[in-house]
């Protein structure tokens, strides 16, 4: 190779060299919008809760974050979609436990490891609840009743597979009895119990929060490791003696491969949104309580409880 040559080809290899950085830094975003798949219909307490990350996100990126709502088959359908999107940040999922009951029960094929964590935004504790009319004044009168009467007692949760559907069954199988189980769509739950069509919802707080401050249900139990500090008068499961906690999380993941520095910004605008005040302010009235976790340790926790919820779903009889 001639000197000239030589001197075109380093020219070449140094002006790579300078434009692979410049690339790896692209700002992010550039594009006007990002979507936020939720895997509930709208007005469901996960998709309020949503719509106000997604505000806070938004002010924060400078592009709209917009919410999507993908429901069905126990959040198999928004997962898959979001799991063969391209990895770029600009598509997310709004997941939760349901990335591992929706795979363990067999609505999907794909787990938690099709996804990239980029932060918990927060925690929901799972209620037991009754109309405030309803004969049983404690979960103990509750249970009493339904091993008295077995398969009368009807329970309902958010659809087969749910997270309120393996906390029913795990609950009440250690309770020493079974509830008759009957599955619905999440935003036909409550009016199914007010309405006298079942006895007894395994729910989420936010789906419940109107009736809550109206005093229209009486709550017996949570089925978390602690009481709720928003229900603070509500003994937990394991305080009742049954050896079940089950909180539900709330988070963002995107497809896998996403690059680090899109998930940092992701998760910095994430972390500035829910310890923002308007954001906790919000949160409580809706019965949910602000959780932030980074997204290393949001990626331990889902692997954690993918493993467990995987176990107790083998115990329990649900597990495909």
């Amino acid at each position: 190779m001639n000197t000239g040559n030589r001197l075109t080809s380093l020219a070449v290899l140094a002006g790579l060299f300078l434009t692979a950085p410049a690339l790896a830094q692209e700002p992010y975003p550039k594009r006007t919008n990002i979507e936020m798949t939720v895997l509930f219909p709208a007005g469901s307490s996960a998709d309020v809760t949503a719509r106000l990350l997604s505000q806070g996100m938004s002010k924060l990126l400078g592009a709209n974050v917009i919410v999507v709502n993908r429901p069905g088959a126990g959040g198999a359908i928004g997962y898959k979609y979001v799991a063969g999107r391209n990895a770029d940040g600009y598509a997310m999922v709004w997941n939760s436990n349901s990335v591992s009951t929706a795979f363990h029960s067999g609505q999907m094929n794909i787990d938690y490891k099709e996804f990239d964590p980029v932060a918990r935004v927060l925690i929901e504790t799972p209620l037991i609840a009754v109309r405030a009319s309803a004969k049983w004044k404690t979960f103990k009168d509750l249970i009493a009743d339904m091993k008295s009467q077995p398969g009368k007692i009807t329970v309902a949760n958010s659809g087969i597979g749910s997270h309120t559907h393996i906390t029913s069954v795990a609950l009440f199988k250690t309770a020493g009895t079974e509830a008759n189980d009957v599955p619905y769509a999440a935003a036909q739950v409550v009016p199914a119990l007010m309405g006298g069509h079942v006895d007894v919802l395994v729910l989420l707080p936010g789906a419940i929060a109107g009736q809550l401050k109206a005093g229209t249900v009486r709550i017996l139990t949570v089925v978390s490791a602690q009481r709720d500090a928003l229900l603070p008068d509500v003994p937990t499961a394991l305080e009742l003696g049954h050896k079940v906690a089950l909180d539900a999380w709330r988070g963002i993941t995107v497809p896998k491969g996403t690059p680090k520095a899109v998930i940092a910004t992701l998760e910095n605008a994430i972390r500035q949104t829910v310890q923002s005040a308007e954001f906790t302010s919000s949160s409580e009235k809706l019965y949910v309580k602000p959780a932030f976790m980074p997204a290393a340790e949001f990626g331990a926790l889902i692997a954690k409880e993918d493993a467990e919820l995987a176990k107790l779903m083998q115990i329990i009889g649900l597990k495909k």
